[in-house]
């Protein structure tokens, strides 16, 4: 068997983690088999789908690197084949026409409600041997309704739940076409699942109740039906669904916030599933990995400052021109000057090794690309009467030196022992001078970035 997977995505919003997740999987599934992914767009909500809401869905397969083999496709682009389909069941008699208003059907349910029973579609308009259906209303035009089986049970092996039964007594008679003639989403699902060869569904938990509807029009109209597999949803530290209050439920949100695609895949990835006590791994490794068996039964918690650790795992690992090409957009918001200036790249470097996102590298650099403006109190406070002669010998020296840390190092050290004084003496104000702050990278590494010029240009003017 070909493996053929599907994310099929409601344009209804942003695309959010749980949807993510469930791509990510259904890829890596593909990959690991060979396999085919399927991106499909189940915009049949004409209220609620739009095309913005399309285009996040895009954006953020993109950026996660989750490329499709096949589509997008778009359902609303494929009525009439679903229309098609329609028509054939009408003949077979798997499906039939009903003309009871909603109001007629709400009757129904509230009479089975207050019987104690499952609030249902009564069957009024089902033809059945020997039954006579009551007259066509006028002007009522009907809906089409699928002819579900009233006995027998659906099941199935769901690969993250086990078996999985309910009584096709429990399922009415569902509406497979509106009056305007328009299909409705599990009939269209079950026939796009059909016509693209899916041979497995992998999808988050609340589809549960869907499956056993979408698997008996597969079976009514020929079709074989995939292997399902029903992910938990993702839940915030506190236990309950993730949601906005937890932070950016977004996946296009991540990104602004400073979050590589690689640290959010390996982050998804064990949401959910594990090998062994493998923590860190690359996206070919995932594939290589990946299987059915290991999906959990449990629900995820989202841990905010796992993804962190992680996102700083890579941003080290990152290279440091793509990462300055990100953060240089953040960093000209917050007016920084790049003529004259060290090669960003250089600084992110410097920068990376304690960020947690793209934004705090951006922030940290700033430093070397803003005109300093030093507190007159802390200068004050620092550069002292004591420090003023070694800082004119410090500026003297440079002149002659190699300008890199190997050489600023010891020269340095030889500046403190001819004016018996301590690093901090003289390190501290000359920071100050430099980025007009007291906290930076190594002293020397700064003082190489900077460059010979700029360092004897902004120290000249306190002698």
């Amino acid at each position: 068997m070909i493996v053929r997977t599907r994310f099929a995505p409601s344009p209804t919003g942003f695309l959010h983690l749980g949807g993510a997740r469930t791509a990510l999987f259904s890829w890596a599934y593909a990959r690991r088999f060979g396999g085919t992914f399927i991106l499909r767009i189940e915009d049949t909500d004409l209220e609620r789908s739009t095309p913005e809401a399309v285009q996040a869905i895009i954006d953020g397969m993109q950026w996660l690197g989750l490329q499709h083999d096949e589509g997008p496709f778009y359902q609303m682009r494929r009525m009439d084949r679903y229309r098609e389909v329609i028509a054939q069941m009408l003949l077979d008699g798997t499906a039939y026409y009903c003309y009871s208003s909603p109001e007629e059907v709400e009757a129904m349910r509230e009479r089975l409600r207050a019987a104690g029973e499952k609030p249902r579609y009564d069957g009024t308009w089902r033809p059945e041997p020997g039954k006579t259906l009551p007259p066509v209303p006028a002007d009522r035009k009907p809906v089409v309704r699928f002819k579900n089986p009233l006995d027998g049970d659906v099941s199935w092996d769901d690969v993250v739940k086990g078996t999985i039964t309910i009584s096709n007594r429990e399922l009415d008679d569902l509406v497979i076409a509106r009056p305007d003639g328009t299909p409705t989403y599990n009939f269209c699902v079950a026939v796009d699942d059909w016509d693209m060869q899916v041979t497995h569904v992998i999808r988050g938990d609340d589809h549960v109740n869907n499956t056993p509807r979408q698997m008996n029009i597969l079976r009514a109209i020929g079709a074989p039906v995939p292997l399902y597999g029903h992910l938990p949803m993702i839940l915030g530290a506190d236990g309950e669904k993730l949601s906005k209050r937890h932070g950016a439920v977004s996946v296009m949100e991540y990104p602004a916030e400073g979050y590589l695609p690689e640290a959010m895949l390996n982050y998804l990835a064990r949401l959910g599933w594990s090998h062994g006590d493998d923590e860190v791994f690359s996206m070919e490794q995932f594939c290589e990995w990946f299987d059915l068996d290991h999906l959990s039964k449990s629900a995820a918690q989202f841990n905010p400052e796992k993804l962190q650790w992680l996102n700083n795992h890579y941003i080290k690992l990152a290279d440091n021109t793509r990462l300055a090409e990100l953060i240089r957009p953040a960093m000209l918001d917050r007016g920084a000057v790049f003529d004259g200036a060290p090669e960003l790249a250089a600084a992110v470097a410097l920068m990376k090794e304690r960020a947690h996102t793209t934004l705090e590298i951006a922030e940290a650099a700033m430093l070397f690309y803003v005109e300093p403006q030093p507190e007159a109190a802390l200068l004050t406070q620092h550069y002292t009467e004591a420090v003023k002669p070694a800082l004119a010998d410090f500026v003297q020296r440079c002149a002659g030196i190699e300008w890199s840390r190997a050489a600023l190092a010891p020269m340095f050290k030889e500046v403190l022992a001819a004016h018996q004084l301590k690093m901090p003496h003289l390190a501290m104000p000359i920071r100050l001078m430099l980025t007009g702050q007291l906290h930076t990278p190594a002293i020397d590494a700064v003082l190489e970035l900077f460059g010979r010029a700029t360092v004897v240009s902004r120290l000249s003017k306190y002698l």
